[in-house]
């Protein structure tokens, strides 16, 4: 499943790669990408999307 959410506090490369580590910490084989330029984090996952809203809302970075 491809999961894209806004996420508005993403604005450099440390926030992408803490968000990154916040979604692999519940599904390690997620593909994510994210973009501080649009604040939009796209994630292809088999987790639940409640399950990776929680995991980077828990990291500081909670989805509009």
């Amino acid at each position: 499943m491809t999961l894209q959410l806004k996420v508005p506090d993403i604005a450099c490369s440390a926030c992408v790669d803490t968000v990154t580590k916040a979604v692999k910490s519940v599904d390690p084989t997620a593909q994510v990408e994210a973009d501080p330029k649009t604040k939009l984090l796209r994630v292809e996952t088999q987790q639940s999307e409640t399950a990776i809203k929680a995991a980077i809302a828990n990291a500081g970075y909670p989805a509009a």
